[in-house]
């Protein structure tokens, strides 16, 4: 009783203290965390991305379904081989203070994200672009040897370094749209502050008040505002499931996304309410190793690992919403005809022998480790499960720390960790999504791991017209990936989760890049 009174009034103290100025917003919307940032250049999770994505627009933007569409690009011209494009800007776009987007704007933006110094997890996106891979690792320095250019204040060029089947999915990502330079001159890492936005998309950031709530509103001067109907979006960051589930509850929240924000218990429940919806998307569950930390620094001691997690149970037991337990770090289903190789399946007798052979018999001598995870009741879960396995079938402990999305990020960017829990959610429909973030120099490596053999099979697979070759350069990449080297071990693939009343709420469908833009959602 004590804790759902807890519980009550601290939703009675959020509710204050986000409606103090303001009404009710048109849409209240909860997910797991605060956004890390909201410049689109740095954005990596999809936390921040949803935010990002309601205040800036690229070339193209995703619909409801995921599918790319024209955005602040009218239309575009290709080259028959898929190398060369432009694209005409709509004569309409402008930014939040007046000014019209120009076709330079994309080029500054681009250039500004190829930067090392910018620091983009993503940069390796813009290495499509011939030039660009040279340009971010200093071979040259001259912007005028990548392939984008304005030909006129509308008109973008565009030249790719290989056809790119998925290019337009690219351009409808939020690390794809322009930013405001002489803002981000004027006012540095505070030009994403309300006082000092400039945007281009659907929504301006009215409020953001840290840890409470974000307000967003409809920008007047979005090129296709007549079709945004929520004209206010509120944005609540609640990392409790249970308390994010009485908000719901109580109609104090209209929609929530969040694969965590299920709780354990209730699974089973949920299932059979009207307004709880999943459906399949490319996402995947996994854990990090770190390679360069001692005793992982040793192939046999991460497949031994790998062995002894019994992926079935956990999807049985604790996640309990039909995912499949992943074989791979690539989600049936992605691209075409592409057929993940078969990864390391649970063998506790294998798993033994290895740690054996890697000078840990019965995990005798093994060190104290650590496994990393976020303070949500699955993960919580999650991670008492993988304990008691590692304990059971390899004899070692390992002691669990949890962290705030934030820091938990900073941990994995910089290697502060043993082993930690990941999620990877596709940007577009193809194996690269998944495979390209495990080259030697990706910004959502995070994991140390470094292979030359791997980082060739995926440059060859970029080059590579014919998709059957493509696809077994694929494969042979991810088979070093998941089970001969076992930098990373998949767990389960993910449904996505969706809670909200379809009767009343409309424009938002389960789609495989699990991509809900706020724009599309109206009432009934």
């Amino acid at each position: 009783m004590l804790r759902t009174a807890c519980r009550i009034l601290f939703c009675i103290l959020c509710l204050a203290a986000c409606g103090r100025v303001q009404p009710r917003a048109d849409l209240v919307f909860i997910q797991s965390a605060e956004p890390e940032t909201l410049d689109p250049a740095i954005v990596s999770d999809q936390v921040s991305m949803r935010l990002s994505s309601a205040l800036f627009e690229g070339l193209c933007r995703f619909d409801e379904h995921g599918k790319p569409e024209a955005g602040m690009a009218k239309w575009w011209e290709a080259s028959p081989d898929q190398k060369h494009y432009v694209f005409h800007l709509r004569e309409s776009v402008k930014w939040s203070d007046g000014r019209p987007v120009v076709a330079q704007d994309f080029v500054d933006a681009w250039l500004r994200m190829l930067e090392p110094e910018t620091g983009a997890d993503y940069t390796s996106l813009l290495h499509v672009i011939r030039g660009g891979k040279e340009f971010t690792e200093g071979k040259t320095s001259d912007a005028n040897r990548v392939g984008v250019r304005a030909i006129d204040t509308r008109s973008l060029e565009v030249w790719l370094e290989n056809p790119t089947p998925f290019f337009l999915d690219l351009c409808a990502l939020v690390p794809f749209s322009p930013v405001p330079r002489r803002t981000i001159e004027q006012h540095g890492t505070a030009w994403i502050k309300p006082a000092h936005l400039v945007n281009n998309g659907a929504y301006l950031l009215d409020s953001w008040r840290i840890d409470d709530c974000i307000r967003l509103r409809k920008n007047p001067s979005y090129w296709d505002a007549a079709n945004v109907k929520m004209k206010t979006v509120e944005v609540r960051p609640v990392a409790d499931a249970n308390t994010a589930l009485n908000f719901f509850y109580t109609g104090q929240c209209d929609l929530m996304m969040d694969k965590g924000m299920t709780p354990p218990t209730l699974a089973g429940k949920l299932k059979e309410q009207p307004w709880f919806h999943t459906g399949p998307f490319l996402g995947t569950w996994f854990i990090r190793l770190n390679t360069t930390k001692p005793p992982f620094t040793d192939p046999r001691v991460r497949q031994a690992f790998a062995l002894a997690v019994d992926k079935q149970r956990i999807v049985q037991n604790i996640t309990q919403l039909g995912e499949a337990a992943a074989h791979g770090i690539t989600p049936p289903g992605v691209g075409a005809d592409y057929q993940p190789p078969a990864g390391l399946d649970f063998d506790p007798m294998k798993a033994r022998e290895l740690l054996a052979a890697a000078g840990f018999p019965s995990g005798k001598g093994f060190p104290l480790v650590e496994y990393l995870h976020l303070p949500l009741p699955v993960e919580r879960n999650i991670a008492v499960e993988l304990q008691a396995m590692w304990q059971k079938h390899l004899g070692v402990t390992v002691n669990l720390r949890k962290q705030e999305q934030k820091i938990w990020l900073s941990s994995m960017r910089s290697l502060d960790y043993d082993l930690c829990r990941s999620s990877w959610v596709g940007d577009y429909n193809d194996p690269s999504t998944f495979l390209d973030m495990f080259t030697t120099d990706n910004g959502n490596n995070n994991t140390g791991w470094r292979s030359a053999a791997y980082d060739e099979r995926i440059a060859a697979a970029a080059r590579e017209a014919d998709p059957v070759r493509r696809n077994k350069l694929f494969g042979e990449a991810e088979q070093m990936l998941v089970r001969d080297e076992a930098a990373v071990l998949p767990v389960y693939h993910y449904v996505g989760v969706q809670f909200y009343h379809s009767d009343r709420l409309t424009g938002v469908r389960a789609n495989l890049i699990d991509d809900h833009p706020f724009r599309c959602m109206a009432w009934k």
